[in-house]
């Protein structure tokens, strides 16, 4: 499965009337870091960056003037993403930007189908939060002392890191960190354990005394005790 994790930068909150000026994307393949990406800054046309989004993002218009347009960069963007899950943490706010931008140009939106929402995912891991990106790197020991800066590619990487944290795909993953291939993980030697059911089962840890103070317990609680569908005995 290909899951390309991205983040947008925007001259501002509305995308009704403001744009997407930087894109970034690091590229999944069954939850393993391929090494590709996608990075690329966009000329906002004549939309001025407003000063709030300056501050976090610190993308000047001076910056942004022989950038390409957004319809100069489209074909790039989809090929990129093209059979692929789009996830990014608060997904609503990016894809709001990406599918307000194809409908400028008369391109279908992406369906919430393809989405995959990490602030959601969070927030159901950890409902008692904070579930904020930078939160979520001190919560999994992820260094991002070097973000001074929102920015698209950076935050990718650390979403990429935070996302196979909170799926349980670390393990996996660090072989790759390092440097190596998924194809040199799968070529090194390693020894196969053969597992099974024991050929003789372990003694249980239960005394006779515990059982009999759980059939009484049972008896107490009379036919509503749960133990009972499991076992017809009690």
């Amino acid at each position: 499965m290909r899951e390309i994790i991205f983040d947008t930068e925007t001259t501002g909150l509305d995308n009704r009337q403001d744009r997407v000026i930087e894109i970034g994307g690091i590229e999944l393949d069954n939850h393993f870091p391929t090494g590709r990406t996608f990075h690329v800054y966009i000329n906002p046309g004549d939309r001025k960056v407003h000063p709030d989004a300056l501050a976090v993002h610190g993308i000047t218009d001076d910056f942004l003037k022989d950038k390409p347009a957004f319809a100069q960069i489209v074909n790039e963007l989809v090929s990129f993403f093209e059979g692929a899950r789009w996830v990014a943490h608060n997904a609503t706010f990016d894809m709001g930007f990406i599918n307000a931008e194809f409908a400028r140009l008369d391109l279908p939106s992406i369906s919430n189908d393809l989405v995959t929402d990490t602030l959601s995912l969070a927030r159901r891991k950890h409902p008692m939060g904070p579930n904020s990106l930078d939160a979520l790197c001190r919560r999994y020991g992820i260094d991002n002392s070097h973000r001074t800066k929102h920015g698209a590619l950076l935050d990718s990487e650390l979403l990429a890191e935070v996302y196979i944290e909170m799926i349980g795909g670390r393990q996996a993953a660090l072989g790759l960190m390092s440097g190596q291939s998924r194809g040199e993980i799968a070529d090194t030697d390693e020894t196969i354990v053969p597992t099974g059911q024991r050929p003789h089962p372990l003694p249980s840890r239960l005394s006779e005394a515990d059982l009999t103070h759980h059939a009484a317990l049972v008896a107490k609680i009379g036919a509503k005790a749960i133990w009972a569908k499991y076992d017809p005995s009690l």
